[in-house]
């Protein structure tokens, strides 16, 4: 009877004592990619066949490839602004680019002090914050990325940077508020990932957030030796974007590897977009079948490639055929960091997570919109109204003056290239869309700061 009360004693004292070794379940780590004017059809997973790129396809197949994925804005700085707060920057002012200050700019130049950005939630939820590579949400001391939520920063501050210089004296790549100098045929592209690598080892005992926003494959379009020789059979700049490409799918790759070493790989959150379409005409992208380019509304200025992978959690291989946005990636995540969503933060995205790991029915968004100067467009299931400028670089135009006036109707399902405008067709579906992105735009507010480029031809 004694050893039998031992025995039972002895097991329930190693079983506790194994619950209180587990503890509670680690956070899952949160990672996002963000390529810069990366075309849709220029990964392998997309149809591209000239580029190889088997670690950014490496994340859809292992996770979700969303074929209607979007973002907020066709252009830079508007996205970052949509991705960081959860909510549609036209909300607070961040319709435009943000640019060195003129005569003529009233108030803050950047993202919103009012706002609250997603690594600022993180924080405060007990992660350890970091970023690595292109800022472009403003550039003084309040609008730093350590004065943001981010604890770690190593990158620029601008909207774009060459690849092959570091201290540039307006726009200088830093380590936290500092400048920094690299060492002599040091390439950014595998810079951005070996800092990348240093942060996930060095933060690997903890949940960790993050932002590794790559200013690759935005212009200057510059490549070393070592990845041009890779793609002996292209030419011109189509050649030099192929190993721009490259590049950073290999600094990608060197991230995923990281994790898998660091066995944090199935216990890390991961997404996968480009900021906008590509600019064909500028870096040689190639956006397939899709109309339009940066800085434009068309599809081609705003679906992008847009994958998740979390190993274990969500479904591997899948495509998810409802339209998702990048605003979405915000609620996501702080849902994945078991944060609950508070009503007053007003966020506009949705936490994707049961959708796809609990297979949702329904549509995540009954509409998604934009606005860009005299430029619109709103999403409404297979129905797209779209005003945008004809196909060419934009040019010419006005801020923040846009109208449903003269807007070309689109079955995306039937014409994902937005060739055959339906309006005349379907005047009771154009008053419907027309009626629901004025209500929309009623809401937002003026741009807060003029843009730095013509908006529309």
């Amino acid at each position: 009877m004694y050893k039998k009360t031992l025995l039972a004693l002895s097991l329930v004292v190693s079983t506790a004592a194994m619950v209180c070794s587990a503890g509670p379940e680690r956070k899952p780590n949160i990672l996002i990619i963000v390529a810069d004017d990366y075309g849709y059809a220029d990964c392998g997973v997309q149809g591209c066949r000239d580029i190889p790129t088997p670690n950014i396809d490496s994340i859809a197949k292992n996770g979700i490839r969303c074929v209607n994925g979007y973002v907020s804005g066709p252009y830079c700085s508007p996205t970052r602004a949509g991705l960081l707060t959860g909510r549609y920057q036209q909300r607070f002012g961040h319709e435009f680019n943000p640019g060195p200050r003129t005569a003529n700019d009233d108030g803050e130049i950047g993202l919103s002090l009012k706002e609250t950005t997603l690594p600022q939630r993180l924080k405060e939820a007990g992660y350890a914050t970091g970023m690595v590579g292109k800022w472009h949400l403003g550039n003084s001391k309040e609008h730093h990325p350590l004065s943001r939520g981010f604890e770690e920063f190593y990158g620029f501050l601008g909207g774009a940077h060459p690849y092959l210089s570091f201290n540039t004296p307006r726009n200088p790549v830093m380590r936290g508020r500092e400048p920094i100098t690299e060492p002599a045929g040091a390439y950014l592209t595998d810079v951005f990932g070996r800092e990348a690598n240093a942060f996930v080892d060095r933060h690997a005992a903890q949940p960790f957030f993050l932002y590794l926003a790559f200013n690759s494959v935005h212009t200057p379009m510059q490549a070393t030796e070592k990845y041009l020789s890779r793609f002996p059979n292209l030419e011109g700049k189509r050649r030099t974007y192929a190993a721009m490409t490259s590049a950073m799918d290999d600094a990608i790759g060197g991230v995923l590897e990281t994790l898998r070493k660091k066995n944090l790989e199935e216990n890390t959150l991961i997404f996968f977009i480009s900021d906008n379409g590509g600019p064909e005409t500028a870096n040689a992208s190639d956006n397939g079948p899709l109309r339009g380019q940066k800085a434009q509304t068309w599809e081609g200025g705003v679906h992008v490639p847009w994958f998740a992978q979390w190993k274990g959690k969500i479904p591997a291989g899948k495509t998810y055929d409802s339209p998702v946005i990048q605003l979405d990636i915000h609620p996501t995540a702080m849902a994945a960091a078991g944060v609950g969503m508070k009503k007053e933060w007003k966020l506009d995205g949705v936490n994707l997570l049961p959708y796809f790991r609990e297979g949702k029915r329904g549509a995540p968004h009954d509409m998604l919109y934009w606005r860009f100067g005299p430029q619109m467009a709103i999403r409404m299931g297979d129905w797209k109204l779209v005003k945008a400028p004809t196909d060419g670089p934009p040019r010419g135009g006005r801020q923040g003056d846009a109208t449903v006036d003269g807007a070309g109707l689109y079955n995306l399902k039937d014409d994902l290239g937005e060739q055959t405008d339906l309006a005349s067709r379907q005047p009771e579906r154009v008053r419907q869309l027309a009626s629901a992105w004025t209500r929309w735009n009623e809401e937002l507010a003026a741009p807060a700061f003029r843009p730095r480029r013509r908006l529309m031809k």
